[in-house]
């Protein structure tokens, strides 16, 4: 991805600053900040980046987007990403994996790993999204993710703007970190917000196809990502601190996390 490497980034802002502005204030500051082409929304095409899309196409006349193609999601990404290109008028820059180090994974290992071990899952998630995210971050003074508070107990104190803990003084922004996800769908609908076909079946958190799967009303709304592992290991890896290998979090929502994976027997997951 372009962008003025050698430029310096502005500080982060004071996180008590940033808490008090809405999704479009938070976006806009960021913008005003770094630039337009010095800031990038990291897409999944989820609901939330389709809200924050839509968001930046009223703040600025070409938002830079950029995605991760790990070459295993489901057709109905593929079709979103392209209304969203002709809805927005935009470019989506697409960071695919290393092609040397899939063939040898899938060679040493079989190309569904990821239902082994939460070893393996968390390689395949290194070489189909992390090392990619690497490559699409350089040059970025920021990105912007969709994080939500409410989504899972690892990211209940997401910050709206924070730095990044992998790379130092960039800055990593969260917009929607304050929404619930009713808000999400009611911007959605209010603004005929193009959207992934399969929430229309289900899905109410969208990732790779073999990894995704609906959930029933009520359940957890990630219940249906990597459903067989315990709910506090459901992170792929692009959000976590590289240097602890862990998700950036504090004592309490540890916990939490604790407590929650104490009353999971893995072998329920399977069994039942």
């Amino acid at each position: 991805m372009a962008g003025d490497s050698a430029a310096p980034v502005p500080a982060v802002p004071d996180p008590s600053g940033v808490e008090s502005l809405d999704a479009t204030g938070v976006l806009d500051l960021a913008l005003r900040t770094l630039g337009p082409d010095r800031l990038a929304l990291a897409s999944s095409f989820g609901a939330e980046d389709m809200v924050i899309l839509d968001l930046l196409a009223g703040l600025t006349a070409r938002p830079r987007v950029f995605t991760l193609d790990t070459g295993r999601l489901p057709q109905e990404t593929y079709d979103l990403m392209d209304a969203a290109r002709r809805r927005y008028g935009i470019e989506i820059e697409v960071a695919f994996p290393d092609r040397s180090a899939v063939e040898a994974m899938v060679r040493e290992r079989g190309l569904n790993l990821f239902y082994d071990s939460l070893e393996a899952r968390r390689t395949c998630c290194a070489v189909r999204k992390v090392e990619p995210l690497g490559r699409a971050l350089e040059g970025l003074a920021g990105w912007i993710t969709g994080l939500r508070r409410d989504q899972l107990a690892t990211r209940s104190t997401t910050s709206k703007i924070a730095g990044d803990p992998g790379r130092p003084g960039v800055w990593k922004v969260a917009p929607l970190a304050d929404w619930s996800e009713d808000q999400v769908w009611t911007h959605i609908r209010a603004n005929d917000v193009p959207y992934n076909a399969l929430h229309d079946q289900g899905y109410r958190s969208i990732g790779c196809a073999p990894c995704t799967r609906g959930v029933a009303e009520g359940d957890d709304p990630r219940a249906g990502r990597w459903w067989w592992e315990r709910p506090d290991e459901r992170e792929c890896g692009i959000h976590f601190d590289p240097v602890s290998g862990r998700m950036t979090r504090d004592r309490g929502v540890e916990s939490i996390d604790r407590a929650v994976a104490a009353g999971l027997d893995r072998r329920e997951v399977f069994d039942g």
